[in-house]
């Protein structure tokens, strides 16, 4: 008789997050997570001690998912454009991870202003400081106008209280994009011409 096959840790979190992609980050428990990997729940319980640990675990998977997904923005496309895009298209496509991502309450020590000032984040707001001559200061404030635009977006969406339309999206979070530009501009202006 050929050796069963071992469950690993990482087997057991993909389950967990195509359970919360098919139904919900609630469906997350050691039934639905066995039945997606075909076995008995002994293996489940046996890597995770709480279901909200296996949780936490999926949540970590999704969120690398996340960020893989935003970061492949075509060539040659402004990058917080093209990565605004890809927040609003993922929650148009995923919107179960979305949901479990942003609205889960997963994400409580990763707020948005903790991800403005991360590392992780340097090589955008270098890329868009570049772009729009700011100081890093500013970048990070246009980043962030921009954010929230496409936050307000892609929960609306997800939360089927708008349609999705990609070209009135990009051309409104291009104009987003624009006034914060614009908005920041104006501030360094402002702070040179005081000094």
């Amino acid at each position: 008789m050929p050796p069963k096959a071992r469950i690993t840790k990482d087997m057991i979190i993909s389950a967990a997050v195509e359970v919360a992609r098919r139904s919900g980050f609630e469906s997350i428990n050691a039934r639905t997570v066995s039945g997606q990997l075909h076995c008995s729940t002994q293996p489940v319980m046996y890597h995770f001690s709480t279901i909200d640990s296996l949780k936490k675990a999926a949540y970590r998977q999704a969120d690398q998912l996340h960020t893989q997904y935003m970061m492949n923005t075509p060539p040659g496309q402004d990058p917080i454009l093209g990565i605004g895009m890809n927040y609003i298209r993922f929650a148009v496509e995923e919107p179960q991870l979305f949901r479990f991502l942003f609205q889960s309450g997963y994400a409580g020590e990763n707020s948005l202003l903790e991800m403005v000032n991360s590392e992780e984040l340097i090589p955008v707001l270098a890329a868009m400081q570049e772009g729009a001559e700011l100081s890093m200061k500013k970048t990070r404030d246009v980043f962030l106008t921009v954010a929230l635009f496409a936050h307000g977006y892609a929960s609306l969406i997800t939360n089927n209280h708008l349609e999705f339309d990609e070209k009135l999206i990009a051309e409104h979070l291009e104009r987003a994009w624009n006034g914060a530009v614009l908005a920041a501009e104006q501030e360094e202006d402002n702070e040179s011409h005081s000094v």
